[in-house]
């Protein structure tokens, strides 16, 4: 009976220890799991950074002159994109796209005065798209277009610190002419004696690093754009930036305009810089008016001495990162909306399709980057920028016009696109419509195809969809372009393989698209929109196809079964904005009998 209670009692301890080994290793699985699933869980917070005008004029893009020690820093924790190009070579059409990840034709934003979300009401921007996953999205400075904001893009609203834009007020030697056309113009550059703060990028950088603290304490990962406006014009900038340059060694960057290029595809001799009122009036007489050498490098130092002052405001983000324990879990890309020329072409500006402006800088730095400090000569474009953050941050894949560059980072040789698209509109007068100011309203687009050697520029009219001209460029033995080498026969072969990928005609306008105008809920200030220095930028007006202008025709397309009324279901089919499109159907049907007839259709759309 003993020995039969000896073993009972050591069965059941053996069974004891037994449980509890396996309660201690479910327990450790368990935990495990959690701690995998939290780390699947948490997200990398993304830090987007703009610059406004800032050509590839970095310690990093091979310039040995200017110093820019904190864009290096930058680029050695991630990766230098050498060719990467803008959508369009002005503010609001390339910040469109690279916040929609749509090009110009489809955001129809080809100016300074239209909101993207008047062709693309439902469009999801990037920052909209990161908020919807979870993220904290924020703004400040200039992400959008001087003065336009985007409701739907933030969990709070956008904002920018106001500072004075001169330090101290012009001399009487300042001030070469009046333009009553730019009123409130001041100088085109200033060295001011003044604090780092005293200018709004200054400010800026400063709240965005007071942000950083802020989102770290948030339970989300978070989205937050910085929005810096140097070197854009006017090139000011405190005076120890100046300091920093000799000016007898600042690269002059002058090239003469191309020889056989059409003259209208330039800048109309610097417009937007010559409104600046020590910026010397333009030579009627002549097709590029010149500046006097003493006072050409003066602009150029105040440029360089700009973009060492940007620098500086990068490096305030990069230490606020630092500090804030947030360099390891977070996703950082800086851009330049366009390029900028410094007497390139005998001009003094952007708004062309030249590779000085279409050409942009673009850096992106991820944690645990294997190819942290390369550099890649992938093509790459702006609208490659949303997918790519929405790839690297495990997102699922954004409805956009680009392509993830995650491939180039983990493989700097690897190929994503064979050519980069850029484009810019122009008045060529070969159109006999007249806007306002005669070819105010511009007749033609020009598409900019660039490979790996070429640049192929062809000129479509927007009323016939005809090509009016061509230029083509070759970037690698000649990349100052001194020539248009399109007439020469040995490289038709080479025009002939690129315009297999010149875009489609620009589709017509809907004709129930809502205007956005000034004070609207998607435009906040309306002071900096009023003062934005892109005065130049142009406005055209896109060709009415015949569904524009047939209602009529339009009816029997949509009438399927033409049975003379379309039912809600032909009315709705293929509408751009099916809410909106809704309430039409309902405004048109005068009768409510449930269908439109072609005479309710016709009038109700005019």
């Amino acid at each position: 009976m003993v020995e039969t209670a000896k073993a009972l009692w050591g069965y059941r301890w053996d069974t004891l220890r037994f449980m509890t080994s396996i309660t201690r290793l479910t327990t450790a699985f368990l935990v495990c799991l959690a701690a995998l699933a939290q780390a699947q869980e948490k997200k990398m917070n993304v830090l987007f950074i703009a610059v406004d005008d800032l050509r590839p004029e970095l310690s990093c893009y091979g310039n040995t002159v200017i110093k820019t020690p904190n864009f290096d820093r930058l680029a050695k924790r991630g990766m230098v994109f050498n060719r990467a190009y803008c959508q369009q070579a002005v503010c609001a059409p390339s910040r469109s796209s690279i916040m929609t990840g749509k090009r110009p034709d489809a955001t129809r934003v080809w100016d300074l005065e239209t909101h993207f979300r008047v062709a693309l009401p439902n469009v999801k921007t990037v920052g909209q798209y990161f908020k919807e996953h979870g993220y904290f999205s924020q703004g400040m400075g200039k992400i959008f277009h001087g003065g336009f904001d985007d409701e739907p893009t933030w969990s709070t609203p956008w904002m920018t610190p106001k500072a004075e834009t001169y330090a101290k007020a012009p001399t009487k030697a300042d001030v070469v002419k009046e333009d009553p056309k730019n009123k409130g113009k001041g100088v085109a550059f200033e060295a001011g004696d003044v604090a780092d703060d005293f200018y709004t990028d200054g400010k800026t950088v400063r709240l965005a690093a007071e942000t950083l603290g802020q989102l770290k304490k948030k339970n989300q990962p978070f989205f937050l754009a910085v929005g810096i406006s140097k070197p854009h014009l006017p090139f000011v900038s405190p005076k120890k930036y100046w300091d920093l340059y000799d000016p007898k060694t600042i690269p002059d960057t002058a090239s003469p305009f191309p020889v056989g290029a059409p003259a209208y595809v330039g800048d109309s001799d610097s417009g937007e810089f010559r409104a600046y009122t020590n910026v010397p009036g333009k030579d009627k007489n002549l097709a590029f008016t010149p500046l006097p050498p003493e006072f050409a490098a003066q602009v150029r130092h105040g440029y360089y001495a700009a973009v060492s002052y940007t620098d500086a405001n990068l490096g305030i983000l990069l230490d606020a990162l630092d500090k804030e324990g947030l360099t390891d879990s977070t996703v950082i890309v800086l851009w330049g909306d366009h390029g900028w020329k410094l007497g390139d072409h005998q001009e003094w500006g952007k708004h062309t399709n030249f590779e000085v402006d279409a050409r942009v800088p673009l850096i992106f730095s991820t944690p645990g980057m294997k190819t942290a400090g390369q550099k890649t000569n992938s093509l790459v474009e702006f609208v490659d920028v949303y997918p790519t953050l929405a790839d690297l941050c495990g997102l699922p894949k954004p409805d956009t016009d680009g392509v993830s560059l995650k491939p180039i980072m983990e493989n700097p040789s690897v190929t994503v696109k064979q050519v980069a698209i850029s484009q810019y509109p122009k008045s060529a007068g070969v159109s006999d419509k007249k806007g306002a100011k005669g070819t105010a309203k511009r007749d033609v687009m020009g598409y900019s195809i660039r490979d790996d050697r070429w640049r192929l520029t062809l000129w479509r009219s927007l009323a016939d969809n005809k090509i009016v001209d061509t230029e083509l460029y070759d970037e690698v033995n000649a990349p100052t372009e001194p020539e248009n080498l399109a007439k020469k026969p040995e490289n038709q072969e080479v025009i002939a393989r690129l315009s297999k990928f010149l875009p489609p005609p620009i589709p017509a306008a809907d004709p129930n698209a809502k205007k956005i105008a000034k004070g609207k809920k998607n435009i906040v200030d309306i002071t900096a929109k009023n003062k934005d220095e892109d005065v130049t930028a142009p406005g055209i007006t896109a060709p009415k196809t015949e569904e524009s202008k047939d209602r009529g025709s339009m009816f029997d397309r949509r009438d399927v079964n033409k049975d003379g009324k379309l039912s809600r279901e032909e009315f709705m089919d293929k509408q751009k904005d099916p809410a909106h499109a809704a309430e039409n159907f309902i405004k048109f049907d005068k009768d409510k009998d449930g269908f439109l007839t072609k005479e309710e259709f016709v009038k109700s759309g005019k």
